[in-house]
């Protein structure tokens, strides 16, 4: 299709005409087939709410076919509608827009669509088994069109991947206002999802499916370096070489593991069961070498601890049978963890061991009752195993996946004594105390170019900019500086892109505003070619409240409020973000966190650095003052220097009660 041929087809948007039915193709990795909840009534509304995107001229041939995918798949994708263009990140100059803004979120929302982006992109799924950029492909149509129509004085309003509408607002209001499964609390249990997202009303936006700010796996390979070279320094004497790091998943966020524990100079053995995946990151180049046969596996790991290689071993198969048969034959292990998508274990996100991958998927729909309790009889062996090999050295967290939630919904042997899980959250050990609580965190940028030169110059003004900052830095946040510019003179040569030329960082407010600045006075001279959108995973500072994961190192019995997710969603909102989106769930749930992110088109104005100013101060330093407030020293510290740089800036601060004192109070005779 050439571009005129793809303009047109934006601007359509639902066609006039039926499309020929689209062939389902098996070549790509799809969703598994979701379990049959609905009743009849239900079917027939979800029938109606389905059929309303299209004139009554469509309806007697969409309804039985509709109703064919709902009892096919759980769910009413609208494959008939699946664009016959390519779906990749354009150059933002190719899109139909009036409003740059608006051009520039859709090529994000196209690259989180990209086949090598997206885990099942013919179900608009980007990753973690269910994280959706829409329900389905008529959503994505109107969207589109809708951005292509959208003026800089007007707002598209997003209801769970539903393009609500174009409403008159602003020119520094955001250009869209999206929110994904924001149902009332009462009933945000998993029935409830699976249900309001069968009836086409609600779906789980993940972190950054949902928001349009996924970058492929780059984003979390930087996380996940930072993160196993810290829990080595922490917690694993000696230098990193030789080091193994076991954990599970290749899929669209796990995928990341392997690369990153090779960048940080370990050996990494990670399980996947599923071939499709497993195939994928092999030719990608995130996993080096693959293993059907565990003997020989663990050979080849034991040769690359001796000779202490940087090297990435996949498992094609089950994460249990792998923990079990090095707990058996005690293999020594450094480090583990898992990223099975557990926040959503009965709907493919986690996969019985004992069951082929084609047996798993036939049972959780036809059978869910019986694939529960394989699940958890799996879980209750995932960590008795864990168990063992942690008794013997290793050191073992939860990745934010909701492992210990659901293992000790299973029964496991997860809890201490006192009901705490026996393990950490990455959060609590090494992410909260080093980087949040310092106003660290996952800052991106996308060249909306798409040109492999205009990304080299943003990493050499950031590695730049950091440099400089570094300098002058405050011995606290040294080693977050130096790891970071390492991390960015690097990435080039680790070649991380996949999809949009896009990059990570973890930054303080002062580093990303500071970096912000440095693009938006490279787009105005013109040594970057296009505007720049600037972006952050949800999983950071001030973004996400989790008492799982992000605010799990909260401690003053605040980490089930929301407020600061919130908070943060209307704040950046009116300070000039391009884009703002809300969240119930995430990594770890369905109703187990709110989340909130933004993204920010700069184009080189001295209006897009006032926003950038604005917005990313606040953005950053709402979660720290939340943080600092629940007594945690680094926090206090970094929001002290932060009101000493800006006057403007005035928080409360906490006042320590004397332990002493209280604990006199509740002494017994």
């Amino acid at each position: 299709m050439n571009l005129a041929d793809f303009k047109t087809a934006i601007l359509q948007g639902i066609p006039d005409e039926l499309p020929l039915p689209k062939a389902y193709e098996t070549n790509i990795n799809h969703a598994p087939k979701r379990k049959d909840i609905l009743s009849a009534n239900e079917k027939k509304l979800a029938l109606k709410n389905a059929l309303r995107y299209f004139p009554a001229k469509f309806h007697k041939v969409l309804a039985p076919e509709f109703l064919n995918e709902l009892e096919t798949f759980g769910r009413i994708y609208m494959y008939r509608f699946r664009p016959d263009y390519k779906m990749y990140a354009r150059p933002i100059d190719e899109y139909p827009a009036k409003s740059k803004q608006a051009a520039s979120i859709m090529l994000m929302i196209q690259n989180n669509l990209d086949y090598a982006v997206a885990q099942h992109p013919h179900e608009l799924i980007t990753y973690g088994g269910n994280g959706a950029v829409f329900q389905n492909w008529a959503q994505y149509l109107l969207t589109m069109k809708y951005l292509a129509e959208m003026s800089d004085e007007q707002t598209l309003v997003m209801y769970s991947g539903h393009p609500m509408g174009l409403f008159p607002s602003h020119k520094n209001a955001p250009r869209v206002v999206v929110t994904n499964g924001m149902v009332i609390p009462n009933y945000s249990g998993r029935d409830d999802y699976e249900r309001m997202n069968a009836l086409g009303v609600s779906q789980y936006g993940q972190m950054t499916a949902g928001s349009y700010m996924y970058i492929g796996p780059q984003g979390i390979v930087h996380g996940t370096t930072i993160t196993v070279m810290n829990a080595a320094r922490l917690h694993s004497p000696g230098d990193f070489g030789g080091k193994i790091f076991v954990t599970s998943g290749l899929g669209g966020m796990s995928g990341a593991q392997p690369k990153a524990t090779v960048i940080a100079g370990m050996v990494c053995i990670v399980a996947e069961v599923n071939p499709k995946a497993v195939e994928v990151r092999h030719s990608q180049g995130w996993v080096d070498e693959v293993y059907t046969d565990l003997n020989e596996l663990i050979s080849r790991a034991l040769k690359a601890r001796k000779n202490k290689e940087a090297v990435s071993i996949a498992y094609q198969g089950n994460i249990v049978d792998l923990w079990e048969k090095l707990a058996e034959e005690n293999i020594p292990v450094e480090l583990g963890s898992d990223q099975t998508s557990l926040h959503n274990p009965f709907a493919g996100g986690y996969y019985p061991a004992g069951l082929s991958f084609e047996e798993s998927n036939k049972m959780m729909a036809e059978n869910p009752e019986q694939f529960q309790e394989e699940v958890y009889k799996t879980l209750r062996r995932h960590v008795a195993a864990v168990n063992k090999l942690t008794k013997n050295g290793m050191y073992f967290w939860d990745y934010g996946n909701a492992f210990l939630l659901e293992a000790s919904r299973a029964g496991a042997d997860i809890t201490k004594a006192d009901g705490e899980f026996k393990y950490p959250s990455y959060v609590q050990d090494i992410m909260g105390p080093l980087f949040f609580d310092y106003g660290f965190g996952p800052f991106r940028w996308v060249c909306t170019s798409g040109k492999a030169e205009d990304l080299e110059t943003t990493d050499k003004i950031a590695a730049e900019v950091l440099t400089e900052i570094a300098a002058s830095a405050p011995d606290e946040i040294t080693r977050q500086m130096e790891d970071n510019i390492h991390w960015i003179k690097e990435a080039g040569k680790n070649k991380l892109v996949v999809g949009s030329q896009a990059r990570i960082l973890y930054a303080d407010c002062n580093g990303r505003t500071k970096i912000a600045k440095a693009f938006n006075d490279a787009i105005a001279d013109g040594r970057i070619s296009a505007p720049i959108v600037l972006g952050r995973d949800h999983h950071d500072v001030s973004g996400t409240d989790s008492p799982y994961r992000e605010t799990s190192n909260i401690y003053d019995g605040s980490t089930f409020t929301a407020d600061m997710a919130v908070q943060n969603f209307v704040g950046d909102g009116f300070r000039g973000a391009t884009w703002i989106s809300l969240h119930n769930g995430g990594g770890v749930g369905w109703g187990e966190v709110i989340n909130g992110g933004f993204g920010m088109t700069i184009d080189g104005s001295p209006e897009a650095e006032e926003r950038l100013k604005m917005m990313l101060h606040w953005d950053v330093n709402n979660g720290i003052s939340r943080r600092s407030w629940a007594r945690n020293k680094p926090a206090r510290f970094a929001i002290e220097q932060a009101m000493k740089e800006n006057p403007d800036l005035k928080v409360t601060l906490p006042e320590d009660a004397d332990d002493a004192l209280l604990d006199g109070l509740f002494k017994t005779n």
